[in-house]
């Protein structure tokens, strides 16, 4: 029974659930953003904040619980030593998710949580120069030639037509043939 727990368990045992919660926030600390669906990025988003919480407590108690958590060196590593200084004077909110729509398979709503200071926001990735569409023209000796093949072209296809226009048919039904 569900007595007192009030997160969603994604059709997965809780053990399951941890370990799927700990690998995201594990990579969410490695890489400064990920993308997942809305509901995931939603429930993701508490145990993000608790880790940037323990990082920032610093104790050595604290890193022994976030490596319980995490179950990575390497991140619990970068949680102690960048995030959690980045965000010494900020009380809470440490993250964002912005909507990004709906995933093309099964229309799953897709949300980017990422940490509010760590990486350029969506936006920022969004707009990129655009590049400039150079249109090719074929240099003045190209033309000529490419003129006089469109034109053997159509000699070719003519006299192709004129040959089976002239050619008797055969096998016909009702036709004289001797």
């Amino acid at each position: 029974m569900r007595h007192n727990r009030d997160e969603k368990r994604f059709d997965m045992t809780w053990s399951h659930l941890r370990s799927v919660l700990a690998n995201m926030a594990s990579d969410l600390i490695r890489h400064g953003r990920i993308k997942t669906t809305t509901s995931r990025a939603k429930a993701l988003r508490r145990y993000a904040e608790r880790m940037i919480t323990l990082g920032k407590d610093g104790s050595v108690a604290a890193r022994r619980r976030a490596m319980a958590f995490l179950r990575s060196k390497d991140a619990v590593t970068r949680l102690f030593a960048d995030l959690a200084p980045q965000f010494k004077e900020r009380n809470g909110g440490y993250t964002r998710i912005l909507k990004l729509g709906v995933r093309p398979g099964d229309n799953a709503k897709i949300a980017l949580i990422e940490y509010v200071g760590s990486a350029p926001s969506l936006d920022a990735a969004a707009v990129k120069p655009a590049k400039q569409r150079i249109k090719k023209t074929p240099s003045v000796k190209e033309r000529p030639a490419h003129k006089m093949n469109a034109g053997a072209k159509q000699a070719s296809q003519a006299k192709k037509l004129s040959e089976k226009k002239s050619a008797p048919k055969k096998g016909i039904i009702g036709s004289k043939s001797g």
